[in-house]
């Protein structure tokens, strides 16, 4: 026998006052509530209620016992309903992975709303560049710029792509020139991230350039190569989050407006697993509602 459905059983026999109103409460035979009351005292050792052809009544053990199981049955709804709601209302810390420049111009700011509308969601972000291994990290969720690699276990969803521009100081462009064609950046300093990366977004763009200009300066950091533009050291190709307002204010020349409209395709990417938190699930509905797909067709 079940205990806590004996204990409830038990409960409703002293409220209703019979077993057979008891066991029509519980839609059980009535036969079956009395296995359950003499389980009860069986286990006990003790006797919980005592029985006429007419009436019955609690024995003094009965009565402390009837009460122990209302606390007992009431602190168990509430633990289900505090688990029911845990399940329905996003909480726990959430660990993710963003890009640099993504992440700090519009994860984070972002962010504020997702905490507002989740009060019970800690956030643990860590920005980099590099591709994490979610598992082996501990991350439920990372934002990914670019083609992502085959994977049987992560599940990606598509979000805005990542857009981005190619810039020059004003200073360097009097120096240099301004190039008209994406063919004439062969002779030009071309600042970059990663040069393969900075190649291929060039290949897509028009399948006739043969090649771009050895960079003299190379860095890993995307603030690093705005820094590095602003100073009139080369064309930058970098997000647009970090570029439009040094275009807007003069400090930077767009070139080429007309390429990178496309952007970078981007993805959050999660693990292939059947169960997921509810955190995990808020945080992918707020971030395909605040960075939407581009649908086609």
């Amino acid at each position: 026998m079940n205990l806590l459905e004996s204990m409830q059983v038990y409960v409703l026999i002293v409220d209703k006052g019979s077993l057979s109103a008891a066991a029509a409460a519980m839609d059980i035979s009535a036969t079956m509530a009395g296995k359950h009351l003499r389980a009860l005292e069986a286990r006990l050792g003790m006797q919980l209620l005592s029985r006429t052809t007419r009436r019955q009544h609690m024995t003094p053990f009965g009565e402390d016992y009837y009460a122990r199981c209302r606390d007992i049955l009431r602190m168990v709804e509430e633990t289900d309903a505090q688990a029911a709601h845990q399940q329905m209302a996003p909480a726990g810390t959430l660990r993710i992975s963003a890009p640099v420049i993504f992440g700090t111009h519009a994860l984070v700011p972002a962010l504020a709303e997702y905490m507002q509308r989740h009060p019970q969601v800690r956030v643990e972000a860590s920005l980099s560049d590099r591709v994490v291994d979610l598992a082996e990290e501990g991350f439920e969720a990372a934002l990914r710029i670019g083609t992502l690699a085959d994977s049987d276990a992560l599940v990606a969803r598509p979000l805005t792509p990542y857009r981005l521009m190619m810039c020059a100081a004003p200073a360097y462009l009097a120096r240099h020139g301004t190039p008209r064609t994406l063919a004439e950046l062969a002779s030009h300093e071309c600042l970059s991230f990663e040069p393969r990366a900075l190649a291929q977004w060039l290949q897509d763009q028009a399948d006739d350039l043969e090649r771009i200009a050895a960079a003299r300066l190379q860095i890993n950091n995307g603030e690093a190569l705005r820094a590095a533009a602003l100073h009139g050291l080369g064309i930058v190709l970098q997000s647009t989050l970090l570029l439009a307002a040094d275009v807007a204010a003069g400090r930077l020349v767009q070139l080429f407006p007309q390429h990178g409209q496309a952007g970078r395709p981007m993805h959050v990417v999660y693990a292939h697993d059947r169960y997921r938190s509810t955190r995990l699930c808020s945080f992918l509905e707020f971030l395909v509602e605040r960075f939407p797909p581009v649908l086609h067709g």
